[in-house]
C-alpha cells in the first residue's frame, strides 16, 4: 500500500513539474495555429496557417534573426577561445593560485547583465575617444560592443564546460609526445585538441544560445542592429500578433528536432561500441553484423515520428483554405456585436424612460398646491397665531387698543365674546 501511494505521489508529481516547465511552451505553440488576431488558445476560431506567413513577411523580425545569428557566431568564437584558454591556465597554474583565479573567471557570471551592458558601452565610449575615433568607427559598433559585452560571462560558463571535460585529460599523452619531439603546437593540435572536440562543440551550443536569448546587456549595446530578443521585446510593448507564437513554435520544433538527432546519434554510437566488442575475431574478419538505426533506438523511431509530422503539417498548410471559416467566424462576430448594441440600445432606452418617469413624478409633487389649515375655529390653530415675531401678529398688535385682553388665542377667551346679546 505504501510502495503504491509513494509511486502515485512520484508520478503525479512528475506531471505537475513538467506541465509546469512545458505547459507554457505548448499553449503558445497551440495559439500559433488560431485565427484569432490576439495570440489565444481559447475560444478557439480556425485552423489557420497565416501567421507563419506573416512571420516571413516581418521585415524586423528578419533583421532581428539576422543579427542574433551574427553576433552568436562572433561570440561563439570570442568566448570558445576564451574558454579553452582559461581552462588550460586553470589546470597548469600553481596549486596555490587555483582558489583565486577560478574566482575572478568565474566572476562575470555573477554581475548582473545591467552592469555588464553599461561597462561594456561606458569603456569602449572611452577607448573611442582616446584613439580620437567617430561614432561611426568599428569601437562604436553595435554589433562589435554586443559580442564584447556577452563574451564577458559567456567565456565563463565555456570555461566550466572545458575545465569538466579537461580533467579526464592525461597529461602523459602529452609528454610523450613532446618526448618524441613533437613542438607544443602540434601537441595541442594533434592530441589535445582532438580529446577537447566534444567539450568545444558543447560549449559553442551552449554560447550560442546563451548569446541568442540573450537580453539584459544587449539592450544597451545594440545600438542601430536590433538582435531578435530586442525586436521581441518591442512588439510585446507595442502589442503582438500570432506570429509571434509561430516563431517560438519554429524554435521549439527546431529544439526537438536536434535534440532527437543527437540522442539517436549517441545511442547508435553506444550500439555499434557494444556490438563490436561483443563480436569474435570471426565475426570481425568480414561477417560483422552492426544494429540497425532503429534497433533499440527510441530517439531514432521519435525522429522520425517527429519528421513525418511535420511533412504532414507543411503538406496540409499548402493545400488547407481556411477562408471560408474564417470568413463564417467574423460573420458570427458581426451578428454578435449588432445584438449586444440592440441590448445596449435597448437598455439606454428603458433607463430614459424612467428618468422621465421620475421626472415627470418630481414635477407633480411640485405644482400640487398646499392644503389649507383653516378648520373652522377662527383660525385658533394655525401656525402663525401662536408666532410672535410674524408680521400679521405685530399688525394686530398695533391696531389693537390699549387695554386689550388678546391672549393670542384669536380672542376666545375675551370676556366681552362671553356676554350676552342684549348688551
Amino acid at each position: 500500500m505504501n510502495n503504491s501511494f509513494l509511486r502515485i505521489s512520484i508520478w503525479a508529481y512528475l506531471a505537475i513539474f513538467f506541465a509546469y516547465l512545458l505547459g507554457p511552451l505548448v499553449i503558445m505553440s497551440i495559439t500559433a495555429f488560431n485565427s484569432s488576431g490576439f495570440p489565444r488558445m481559447s475560444p478557439w476560431e480556425c485552423l489557420t496557417f497565416e501567421w507563419f506567413g506573416e512571420l516571413f513577411r516581418d521585415q524586423r523580425i528578419l533583421t532581428g534573426i539576422k543579427n542574433s545569428v551574427i553576433v552568436g557566431l562572433g561570440t561563439v568564437v570570442l568566448s570558445v577561445a576564451m574558454g579553452l584558454a582559461g581552462a588550460l591556465m586553470l589546470t597548469q597554474i600553481w596549486p596555490k593560485l587555483r582558489a583565486t583565479y577560478y574566482t575572478i573567471i568565474i566572476a562575470p557570471i555573477l554581475i548582473p547583465g545591467v552592469v555588464l551592458g553599461i561597462s561594456t558601452l561606458v569603456f569602449w565610449d572611452r577607448i573611442n575617444r582616446m584613439l580620437g575615433l567617430g561614432a561611426d568607427s568599428v569601437l562604436s559598433n553595435g554589433i562589435f560592443l554586443t559580442v564584447i559585452g556577452q563574451s564577458t560571462f559567456i567565456a565563463s560558463y565555456c570555461m566550466l564546460v572545458l575545465v569538466a571535460r579537461l580533467q579526464r585529460y592525461d597529461v602523459a599523452l602529452t609528454e610523450a609526445a613532446l618526448d618524441l619531439g613533437a613542438t607544443h603546437a602540434q601537441a595541442f593540435r594533434k592530441i589535445l585538441l582532438p580529446f577537447m572536440r566534444p567539450a568545444i562543440a558543447s560549449a559553442a551550443v551552449l554560447a550560442f544560445l546563451a548569446s541568442f536569448e540573450n537580453y539584459n546587456t544587449t539592450t544597451f549595446t545594440f545600438g542601430e542592429y536590433p538582435t531578435l530578443t530586442i525586436e521581441l521585446a518591442q512588439k510585446v510593448r507595442y502589442g503582438i500578433t500570432p506570429s509571434i507564437s509561430a516563431l517560438a513554435f519554429i524554435i521549439v520544433a527546431l529544439t526537438v528536432f536536434f535534440a532527437l538527432l543527437n540522442e539517436a546519434k549517441l545511442k547508435r554510437q553506444e550500439l555499434v561500441a557494444a556490438a563490436r566488442k561483443k563480436a569474435t575475431v570471426e565475426e570481425l574478419a568480414g561477417k560483422i553484423k552492426l544494429p540497425s538505426f532503429f534497433a533499440g533506438n527510441m530517439a531514432a523511431v521519435l525522429l522520425v515520428v517527429f519528421a513525418v509530422a511535420t511533412i504532414t503539417v507543411v503538406g496540409t498548410a499548402t493545400a488547407y483554405d481556411p477562408g471560408q471559416c474564417i470568413a463564417d467566424v467574423r460573420e458570427q462576430k458581426r451578428l454578435e456585436a449588432e445584438q449586444r448594441i440592440q441590448e445596449l440600445r435597448k437598455q439606454r432606452e428603458e433607463r430614459r424612460k424612467q428618468q422621465e418617469a421620475q421626472e415627470a413624478e418630481q414635477e407633480g409633487a411640485q405644482s400640487t398646491p398646499k392644503p389649507s389649515n383653516n378648520s373652522g375655529f377662527g383660525n385658533v390653530f394655525a401656525p402663525n397665531t401662536l408666532s410672535g415675531d410674524s408680521d400679521d401678529g405685530a399688525e394686530a398688535t398695533e391696531e389693537q387698543p390699549s387695554g386689550s385682553n388678546n391672549s393670542g388665542f384669536g380672542n376666545v377667551f375675551d370676556p366681552n365674546s362671553l356676554q350676552s346679546g342684549d348688551e
